[in-house]
């Protein structure tokens, strides 16, 4: 049996002890490293062979774990480990196949090294994966966006958003009270939210289908929602067909 290469990021050491105690009941797990930073997790990444899984703690001592990665780039499935679920759009965004809530439970952790084994036999030899194809055909949806309203947070479920739209290199989420700055980008969020529910109209807006109001068929097509926001919303001509198949279901 080829042994999974495996290296944990972990600041946590209790949390690093339980999950290596974990890992020792997969025999094809073979863990290579035990790293508690992202200054670490850097200098390793940038000296060492990348391993087959990277388990990896979000929130670490010195920064987020995706600052490794942003920097790194390893070639490598990752599997998030966190406490907090606010991070999970972000997660998705990277080489990530699966993400685990702490405390991890056993099972979990052997559907997401089952899942990685699957994805690795349908992979060519020799090859580099194709990330972004594997993560669209396992993406998550998202349910609600976390925003940060000055020194408060506050969670928005997405069935109150009328509308996503980018104005001055910002996206914002509309909702009927208010529009509320994100983290997101358009694409980010194209990639996540349902489809059956959110369409992209053009490179600036996503509309929610149950927030249209009205729409007008001439000279262009433009969607008024129930709560306008800054921008107007107009659907970009290659995207008429698709907005019309949209709208019937």
């Amino acid at each position: 049996m080829t042994p999974l290469t495996t290296i944990i990021i972990e600041d946590e050491k209790p949390s690093a002890r339980k999950l290596q105690k974990l890992l020792s009941n997969f025999p094809e797990i073979e863990i290579v490293a035990v790293l508690e930073s992202v200054q670490e997790s850097v200098d390793y990444f940038k000296n060492n062979p990348h391993p087959s899984i990277i388990f990896s703690d979000i929130v670490l001592g010195d920064g987020l774990s995706f600052d490794v990665f942003e920097q790194c780039r390893p070639q490598s499935f990752i599997i998030f480990t966190t406490a907090f679920d606010d991070y999970t759009l972000k997660a998705f965004k990277l080489n990530s196949i699966d993400y685990l809530l702490k405390p991890i439970d056993e099972d979990e952790l052997a559907i997401a090294i089952n899942k990685f084994k699957k994805m690795q036999e349908t992979l060519p030899s020799n090859s580099l994966p194709d990330y972004k194809r594997m993560m669209k055909e396992e993406k998550p949806k998202l349910n609600r966006i976390l925003v940060k309203i000055g020194y408060q947070m506050k969670i928005i479920n997405i069935q109150e958003i009328c509308c996503f739209y980018s104005n001055n290199k910002m996206v914002y989420a509309q909702t009927q009270e208010r529009a509320y700055p994100t983290d997101f980008s358009l694409e980010e969020l194209e990639t996540v939210l349902p489809e059956a529910q959110f369409f992209r109209t053009n490179r600036q807006v996503i509309i929610q289908l149950s927030f249209i109001k009205n729409i007008i068929t001439s000279p262009l097509y433009k969607v008024e929602l129930s709560r306008q926001p800054e921008v107007e919303i107009t659907v970009s001509r290659e995207r008429v067909k698709d907005f019309k198949n949209w709208l019937v279901g």
